[in-house]
């Protein structure tokens, strides 16, 4: 919708001004570091010009030293206090030139972006925990549970339930794996190479995905069976499972490609424009952003195509034109159908009587090509109107009404 759009504009303009004063900063941060090698230069070719002038006069003073048995001690003593005064001066300037880059903003930008790391790492080993619990906690006791000689579950049913979970976890401790092992090279840290590995990996996220609903209508199923509903209980009490129930797991990997993005993007908000990672975290995101969408497309689609098959079953007469896949479920609802005027007069029903909410109350659906009308019987069951209950909007023509009265 419009407004939808100017929310993502507003949102994107943030980000532009955001990204806009990190390079202000960023500019601002390399004329200090410029006028500082340019004062570094300066310094050095003074010091350069001393040390010819010293090595001149010690040439110079040699043969009087190489005559002297033994230096005045005074001489020693200012030369002690000479260098020490060096060394102390020296340290100070060091100190002053770290602390000034601790405080830059380049400095601030690059804790941000390891903090954004470490983040990552610690969510990631919480996902593999969680991926864990699911397959030890749930998936393998169901498949032991399965072949025993009263199974409570088919497997059929554990593979529809449980599709892909056990690769997810096993591609996951990879990743996790080697996230652990650059920390370990901190503070040089390459994740580009990382996900180059994960993403050709990503398309069993599409089979997950898109099998999401219908393995927990299976599940949903499952449990009418007194004993799998038992024997699931059981393994819901786990201590492992902190109280969570067995669909909050299987819920959980629906939401990893959204954090891969959102974290991808934060951490390119604070990488140089030059860093040698840059490309290759953009083609990530650019990738994984791709993947979200189809993934939203795909389950959107077959939600809409299981919500069309769930109103086509409660309508007694069936309705053909619901198995329509280009038949989109708008909305639904209850409408009050006025009595028709009959010669410049209404019905003798009173139009505000509880008979007339009753009788003349229809349940309506709308669709992107159809509207239907349907009444309810007292079983709750629901019937198409004899005439005009499938109303076509393909040819339909808007006539809205200006005048109030």
């Amino acid at each position: 919708s419009y407004s939808d759009i100017l929310i993502e504009r507003e949102v994107l303009m943030q980000k532009y001004i955001h990204l806009v004063q990190i390079v202000e900063t960023e500019k601002i941060a390399a004329n200090q570091l410029r006028h500082q090698l340019e004062d570094q230069d300066t310094e050095i070719e003074r010091l350069k010009s001393e040390i010819v002038a010293l090595n001149k006069t010690k040439e110079r003073m040699r043969p009087y030293q190489g005559n002297q048995e033994d230096e005045d001690p005074d001489i020693k003593k200012i030369k002690k206090v000479q260098s020490f005064m060096r060394g102390w001066l020296c340290r100070r300037k060091w100190k002053t030139i770290v602390q000034d880059y601790i405080c830059s903003p380049h400095a601030e930008s690059m804790r941000k972006r390891n903090q954004i790391v470490f983040n990552m790492v610690e969510a990631e080993s919480e996902y593999v925990h969680q991926l864990y619990v699911l397959v030890n906690c749930f998936l393998r006791p169901l498949r032991m549970a399965a072949s025993s000689k009263k199974p409570p579950i088919s497997h059929d049913d554990v593979s529809s339930i449980f599709l892909n979970s056990e690769t997810i976890m096993f591609l996951h401790e990879i990743f996790h794996q080697g996230l652990k092992a650059r920390i370990a090279n901190w503070p040089t840290l390459i994740l580009a190479d990382l996900f180059d590995i994960l993403l050709p990996m990503l398309n069993i996220y599409q089979e997950f995905v898109r099998n999401h609903q219908y393995s927990l209508q299976v599940l949903a199923n499952c449990k009418q069976n007194r004993d799998f509903d038992k024997l699931l209980k059981q393994y819901e009490a786990n201590p492992a499972c902190e109280g969570r129930m067995l669909e909050t797991f299987l819920t959980y990997p629906m939401f990893q490609i959204p954090r891969y993005i959102i974290t991808l993007h934060e951490l390119l908000a604070h990488t140089p424009h030059e860093h040698v990672e840059r490309k290759s975290l953009e083609f990530a995101k650019s990738k994984l952003e791709e993947l979200s969408r189809v993934m939203h497309d795909e389950v959107s689609d077959t939600e809409n195509i299981r919500k069309n098959l769930a109103i086509e079953r409660t309508i007694v007469e069936g309705c053909d034109i619901l198995l329509d896949t280009s038949q989109t479920f708008i909305r639904q609802g209850s409408l009050i159908q006025v009595p028709s005027v009959e010669r410049g007069k209404l019905s003798k029903v009173r139009l505000g009587s509880l008979s007339l909410k009753k009788e003349g109350e229809r349940q309506c659906f709308l669709f992107t090509k159809h509207f239907l009308i349907c009444t309810r019987s007292s079983g709750g069951k629901l019937h198409l109107l004899k005439t005009g209950g499938v109303l076509s909007l393909i040819e339909c023509t808007l006539i809205e009404e200006t005048d109030a009265s």
